[in-house]
């Protein structure tokens, strides 16, 4: 399993790089067209188009005591 460290992504679009930091902490790029969610709990990653909308920047470890839950 992995442990996530660090919830984040950059828009491809706009350039901004939004981090989420806590559980059902939502937050949207300046463009709007891509968005992440879930914290150090869970990775969920809301975009317009397509995932190519943004780059994956998020930090996680392997870890046997956590269970990683990915949402798109």
């Amino acid at each position: 399993m992995k442990k996530i460290l660090k919830n984040s992504i950059k828009c491809n679009y706009c350039g901004d790089v939004i981090v989420s930091k806590h559980t059902h902490d939502f937050v949207s790029c300046k463009c709007g067209k891509c968005s992440v969610d879930g914290g150090n709990s869970y990775l969920r990653r809301i975009y317009t188009n397509s995932p190519n909308d943004y780059q994956e920047l998020s930090e996680v470890i392997e870890d046997d005591d956590e269970e990683l839950i990915i949402y798109d």
